[in-house]
């Protein structure tokens, strides 16, 4: 078990720095698991980290990224096509968009697509 100190607090997170308790979570958590990762986090970074916290308190699970950008994608008026949705998910979360953002999110890290 690792910890991380935010706002004076001791913050336990797993080896790949997922949060062990998602009561832990904070904006702060957000921001230091970001700069840690070398992610810059805009507006577009915080839509889906909360669309993530959101969709996960309602299902107990994360979504795919089907899920994400079908559901996402009526929502944003910038983005018609899903094949273009997906490459500005990918632009926001180059290595793996739902384990960075759910990580961000402070959700559990999701299980490999079988």
């Amino acid at each position: 078990m690792n910890e991380i100190k935010i706002a004076k607090k001791n913050i336990h997170v797993n080896i790949q720095g997922y949060l062990d308790n998602y009561d832990d979570w904070s904006e702060e958590f957000a921001r230091k698991m970001a700069k840690i990762d070398n992610v810059k986090l805009y507006n577009d970074h915080w839509e889906l980290i909360y669309y993530f916290r959101e969709y996960y308190l309602q299902n107990l699970v994360t979504p795919t990224m089907h899920q994400m950008i079908i559901e996402l994608m009526s929502k944003n008026i910038k983005f018609h096509d899903k094949k273009k949705y997906e490459e500005h998910i990918y632009a926001l979360f180059p290595s793996d968009p739902i384990r960075e953002i759910c990580k961000l999110a402070g959700l559990p890290m999701p299980q490999a697509d079988s």
